[in-house]
């Protein structure tokens, strides 16, 4: 008998049909002549009714273990459902149990539970409704950010995770070492003696692999990478992981122009593609969690996404009748609350800033011909901020020479770096997304922490 997803048996299966689920038991009800099983096996919001009739053998016993929690495989007849919420159920022949569950210590009983508590049990919390409905979202979404840039002909890369560069020269990086903590060998001058560490020198884990993907794209033009990425960053906020992926395209021959086209493309593609393939999980978002995600859904995928300079969205911002927290000045970063106000209120739609000053952009952005500004690119959504940040890149020897020398990074660590514009130099461009944090917009999660399996945090590295 064949063993069929729930997903696939609520689309397409039909009365009469013979099969086979297995899953767990989401609820129990016992009625005088039989019972009713909600059983999910994850595919789907909505799972299976399975209803046991008395002459199932062993049916008193088979009852008392078929607990919420339990693990079962059912096998029997596709029936039409007399309930108003299912159009089909399955009438059980036969129930092997798997795994039981005490009812008593079970934490996932029928009832809200908060997404703190939820966090305490990350080895349980995949079978609720809510963190269900994401993962399967967030599968979806790793889908076809695959798909869109396989079907541009990009190839993907898997850059390292072990490194010696800080690529955003922010210094909050987790540092790599076998060397013992408990007698850490020392040099002439009192500093650690890294020559005795595995690598020989300092190394971290990556920030990001965007400096490797343009070795790559200088030689195979377009490719993007797409893996874990790591911050030591002390912050316990509901945007901030310590653990995350980034999606990192970066392209040979192209300008930001192409870069902004491309990121605007990018998200339109990945919106249309998971809300075709999670339709069910999308209105469960809608309903239960922000009642903005399907509007904020059709926004990304319809609207054209505004785009204007730096210096332009400051002086927006300086007239704004608002009142922010943080200050709003030319030379000072964009805030949350200044990126919000972009896109939210001012013009209601997804924007593009470009052009920000060099003095608060990394080493690597080209410098524009006036000297003050470089061609780096910011994708500002509603409720987020910036989601997207991206840049073309300084081609130019001398320049970036110049520029890692301004920010007082070490000029021989990124002689491999140097060498691209030595040999065979190209304009080229590409931007950077934190995966989780498209997550969370989609799906109108308020806590980063919720849309991550197993998150990382300042403190936290369990399960």
């Amino acid at each position: 008998m064949d063993i069929k997803r729930i997903i696939e048996l609520l689309r397409h299966g039909q009365p009469g049909d013979k099969i086979q689920v297995q899953g767990w038991v989401r609820t129990k009800r016992e009625l005088k002549d039989f019972a009713f099983l909600d059983l999910n096996d994850g595919s789907s919001l909505q799972g299976l009714q399975v209803v046991i009739n008395p002459d199932l053998p062993d049916y008193d016993q088979t009852l008392k273990l078929l607990n919420t929690g339990s693990s079962v495989s059912i096998a029997g007849e596709l029936v039409a459902s007399q309930g108003k919420n299912q159009r089909i159920e399955l009438q059980a022949s036969t129930v092997k149990i798997w795994g039981t569950a005490d009812l008593e210590t079970y934490p996932l009983q029928k009832k809200r539970h908060s997404f703190e508590f939820l966090r305490t049990i990350a080895h349980l919390r995949s079978r609720t409704n809510t963190l269900g409905a994401v993962f399967r979202v967030r599968n979806a979404c790793s889908a076809a950010i695959h798909q869109f840039f396989q079907d541009q002909g990009f190839l993907w890369i898997h850059t390292p995770i072990i490194t010696a560069s800080d690529c955003e020269g922010a210094g909050e990086q987790l540092a790599v070492t076998s060397l013992d903590l408990q007698n850490v060998p020392l040099a002439e001058d009192q500093t650690v003696d890294y020559s005795q560490d595995f690598f020989g020198k300092p190394t971290y884990l990556t920030v990001s692999g965007q400096l490797e993907g343009e070795i790559m794209a200088s030689a195979f033009c377009n490719i993007y990478t797409f893996g874990p990425t790591f911050r030591a960053e002390n912050s316990n906020t509901s945007r901030h992981l310590a653990e995350f992926w980034m999606v990192e395209p970066e392209m040979a021959f192209c300008d930001l122009q192409g870069d902004m086209d491309l990121a605007e493309a990018f998200l339109k593609h990945i919106f249309q593609s998971v809300l075709e393939r999670c339709p069910e999980d999308f209105e469960f978002f809608n309903q239960r969690i922000d009642q903005s995600v399907l509007a904020t859904a059709d926004q990304i995928i319809n609207s054209e996404f505004a785009r204007i300079t730096y210096t332009e969205a400051i002086e927006r911002l300086e007239k704004a009748s608002k009142k922010f927290e943080f200050p709003v000045e030319w030379g000072l970063d964009l805030q949350s609350e200044h990126e919000r106000y972009l896109s939210e209120e001012l013009f209601k739609r997804p924007v593009i800033v470009t052009d920000y000053p060099k003095e608060i952009k990394a080493f690597y952005m080209r410098l524009n011909d006036d000297d003050k500004t470089v061609a780096a690119m910011d994708v500002l959504v509603p409720k987020i901020g910036e989601i997207i940040g991206g840049a073309q890149r300084e081609e130019r020897l001398d320049l970036l020479e110049q520029r890692i020398q301004a920010q007082g990074l070490p000029m021989e660590e990124y002689w491999w770096y140097l060498d691209l514009r030595r040999y065979g130099t190209v304009p080229h461009a590409g931007f950077g997304l934190g995966f989780e944090r498209l997550v969370q917009f989609m799906t109108g999660m308020t806590n980063i922490r919720d849309v991550i399996p197993f998150p990382r945090t300042p403190l936290n590295a369990d399960f």
